[in-house]
């Protein structure tokens, strides 16, 4: 099949964006950030988080944030049973791959997909895209930079034979033997620049079928500096501007995830990125971090997530409209046809 024939991912891609070309994507996948927040408030142990009080936070998000968003993503275990039924038809739904549950080894991290789950089964429950992060640091271990590989590369190929999207997130980790261990869905106090670049390099090759980037600043974005011209807002750009580089190169759309930072500091750090050729964000905690604070007060989290997270999401938009690239999709090979059948022949 012609790559411009791919017409199940760019339809995706569609889904996922506003009428103008933008993503503008709230995630609610996150598991142990949210039942780590639970066991907080309720005073008990992750593991000892009930399952019902999961699925009452994703349904909070999914009610007051669905209709605001052009997509959601959610994860099939909790997400799912909790909000399938309220998100809005027109929203897009991105559906997550990967586990939560990594493995940790002294030359890196492992993933891998949750179990009796598939990119067919995404495909098949009517998920506009495929999302996998992938934790991956080019100073891993070899073998645990060749895992890594072959499993993107393995679910890349699952993505073209169901001819929907694969939305690749790359998170820059900390190792186990270090200090600054932690295993928490947080910036990494080992991250370097260089080490994010990097990661997309690698991946922006076509081997792997990445059709979407998700990514992470490439300098801490709890710290990014003002954007007023100067020597240190200049350099800050230059690390954006080479990520966006790679990804123009490569002719992949990418979009900027938020990594827990607040939604002020997110709104500077999308500043960067739509400097830099952004095409949108797909962020959570940024948006609805601050409201679930407030739990098991739901009333109140609520009452904050109609209020806050959707100005926080509001704004971003506006600035997404105002800045963002617009990602255009590319229907040129329909033009060029000029018989009966010739489409259907081609689509093979």
């Amino acid at each position: 099949m012609p790559a411009e024939l791919r017409l199940g991912k760019t339809w995706g891609l569609r889904r996922m964006a506003t009428d103008q070309g933008h993503f503008a994507m709230v995630a609610l996948d996150q598991r142990p950030p949210i039942i780590n927040l639970i066991a907080e408030k309720r005073g008990v142990a992750p593991d000892a988080v009930a399952y019902a009080d999961v699925l009452e936070v994703k349904r909070l998000l999914v009610d007051a944030l669905g209709g605001h968003a052009s997509a959601m993503l959610f994860d099939p275990n909790y997400a799912f049973p909790a909000g399938l039924q309220r998100l809005p038809a027109r929203t897009g739904l991105v559906v997550t791959l990967e586990d939560h549950r990594f493995e940790d080894t002294p030359g890196g991290r492992r993933s891998h997909s949750i179990r009796d789950w598939s990119v067919e089964k995404i495909k098949r429950v009517g998920g506009d895209g495929v999302k996998v992060l992938a934790w991956y640091r080019p100073d891993a271990e070899p073998e645990v930079r060749q895992h890594q590989q072959r499993y993107v590369e393995a679910i890349g190929r699952e993505c073209r034979k169901w001819d929907i999207p694969l939305v690749l997130e790359l998170l820059v980790y900390p190792f186990a033997r270090s200090a600054g261990h932690t295993t928490d869905y947080v910036e990494s106090p080992e991250k370097l620049p260089e080490l994010v670049i990097d990661s997309v390099r690698e991946f922006a090759h076509p081997r792997y079928g990445v059709d979407l980037f998700k990514l992470e600043s490439p300098l801490p974005g709890a710290s990014l500096p003002v954007r007023d011209g100067g020597d240190a807002h200049r350099a800050a750009q230059a690390w954006f501007d080479r990520m966006g580089q790679v990804c123009a190169q490569a002719g992949i759309p990418w979009v900027m995830l938020s990594a827990g930072v607040t939604g002020e500091q997110f709104l500077r750090v999308m500043e960067y990125a739509y400097a830099a050729g952004a095409n949108g964000f797909l962020a959570g905690r940024a948006i609805w971090g601050q409201a679930l604070r407030n739990y098991p007060d739901v009333a109140r989290c609520a009452s904050v997530l109609r209020e806050q997270g959707r100005d926080t999401l509001r704004r971003l938009g506006a600035l997404t409209s105002a800045s963002g690239k617009p990602w255009v999709p590319g229907y040129g090979a329909l033009e060029e046809m000029g018989r009966e059948g010739q489409f259907c022949a081609a689509y093979a």
